[in-house]
């Protein structure tokens, strides 16, 4: 604990990108694979029709992942801001309430997914090709909502002292075990859909498992499940703080569904392509989230120290790394394109659709970083409202707007363009709310260093 905080306080840029962010970027990379696994083994099939239910159910999944992420993100969040104040005895309230919260959510979504199955599956888009794959995939995933729920929630927590390497072999155990799954299930069982969904929960029951154990082992993350006034008072910090990353999981999550089903007038294939290629931007934007929510305790923890000239030397070395790597993973996602729509899946259509959406997927990457490092710096200096707001931009309020556009002038590729576009607006207005903050707080340090 003491080596944590100490490398939160003072260590080198580089230090805090080899203990915090790289095992978070692993994650992040973790997460990709995850959900590139089933997609790639069901593609084995060389089943189209297979290939878009799996794409039609992945924003559920999402969606869980954004309800975990509400809990997660804000506990861990929180938890880093009690360790910079020495406010350690509410951190087994904080824990409490991101266990019960979490259970419960997974609860729900299960219940309300079984008895509406067949409405949700129309809801999503689904023809008289897909809609059975659809139910199939749909059921299994909603029967390990708590355990999703679960692992989603307290992977993230754990990163609070600055133990990112913890929270990397949880999410790279129910990875691993995933992947060995499906190639199982999908192509020795033949159990299509089915197969992949079941690979998915069993994955996250096993990092479930590995976390009851990590948090038995250590001290910081003991939680009660009785009662207390004070679980009340942190609930709403928690919910605060997780609200910006959850948002815009979850309004990402619909939009994909909008997205998803206007795709579907082109037909399986063409929204096939565009599972493919969302999988390539969701790697480039996942490492950039990787890398700024890696730092994210550390800018947490020199907030709550006051410490400004720590939060600038973070921001200002991030902007120029995630720049490198953005720069770097679209040319060589770009250039070898053909090559990964092989991988997944052998047909003619999917790669005429496929090469185009790809480069729309990538085009934003060298500033993907610099969007979500606007709302892990608003988030750090507890601006929230900031933070969820350049959220809803990005993957609703701008998004919708532009997709419905591009879709009626630009057709089938519109609709793969309209998030690149979006993403530009979106990191104009957060630089905007940034700036703002920055001003906020150096007129307040002034203040207080008149009164001294």
């Amino acid at each position: 604990m003491k080596n944590n905080l100490e490398l939160l306080e003072k260590g080198s840029y580089g230090k805090l990108l080899l203990n915090l962010c790289l095992p978070t970027v692993v994650i992040m990379i973790v997460m990709v694979i995850y959900n590139m696994a089933d997609t790639f083994f069901v593609g084995q099939i060389g089943n189209p029709d297979m290939l878009a239910a799996v794409s039609l159910c992945t924003p559920i999944f999402t969606i869980l992942s954004g309800l975990g992420t509400l809990f997660g993100n804000g506990g861990c969040t929180l938890i880093s801001l009690c360790l910079g104040k020495g406010e350690k005895q509410k951190i087994e309230y904080v824990n409490s309430f991101c266990f019960i919260g979490a259970i419960c959510t997974g609860l729900v979504f299960m219940i309300v997914v079984l008895c509406s199955i067949n409405y949700l599956v129309e809801l999503l888009g689904c023809d008289v090709n897909t809609v059975e794959y659809t139910k199939n995939y749909f059921r299994i995933i909603a029967i390990g909502a708590p355990a999703v729920m679960f692992n989603g929630t307290f992977c993230n927590i754990i990163r609070a002292d600055g133990a990112a390497i913890s929270s990397m072999i949880c999410n790279m155990l129910g990875t691993v075990l995933n992947i060995v799954l499906d190639a199982l299930f999908i192509l020795v069982f033949n159990l299509g859909v089915e197969g992949a969904a079941w690979a998915t929960i069993l994955g996250n029951v096993a990092s479930c498992i590995y976390l009851v154990y990590y948090m038995k082992k250590n001290g910081t993350y003991s939680m009660s499940l009785r009662w207390h006034p004070e679980i009340k008072m942190v609930a709403g910090k928690v919910i605060a703080m997780g609200l910006p990353l959850a948002c815009s999981t979850l309004v990402m999550s619909v939009s994909n569904m909008i997205s998803n089903y206007m795709m579907m007038q082109y037909g399986s294939t063409a929204l096939a392509a565009q599972g493919i290629a969302g999988k390539l931007g969701m790697l480039i934007s996942m490492l950039a989230m990787g890398v700024c929510m890696g730092l994210q305790p550390a800018m947490t923890f020199a907030h709550g120290r006051k410490d400004r000239k720590r939060i600038q030397y973070i921001i200002k070395n991030t902007m120029v790394f995630t720049f490198v790597v953005g720069v770097t993973i679209a040319v060589l996602g770009c250039i070898f394109r053909k090559n990964i729509i092989n991988a997944f899946i052998n047909n003619p259509d999917i790669m005429k659709y496929g090469q185009v959406m790809i480069f729309g997927a990538l085009i934003v990457g060298p500033i993907a970083g610099w969007y979500q490092l606007t709302q892990v710096y608003l988030q750090a200096t507890e601006n929230p409202k900031y933070a969820t707001i350049v959220a809803l931009l990005d993957k609703g309020i701008f998004y919708l707007p532009i997709l419905l556009v591009f879709a009626r002038v630009f057709g089938v590729y519109g609709i793969a363009f309209a998030q690149p576009v979006t993403t530009i607006f979106s990191l104009i207005v957060g630089f905007i709310f940034c700036m703002q903050t920055n001003k906020k707080s150096v007129r307040l340090k002034s203040t207080c260093d008149m009164k001294k």
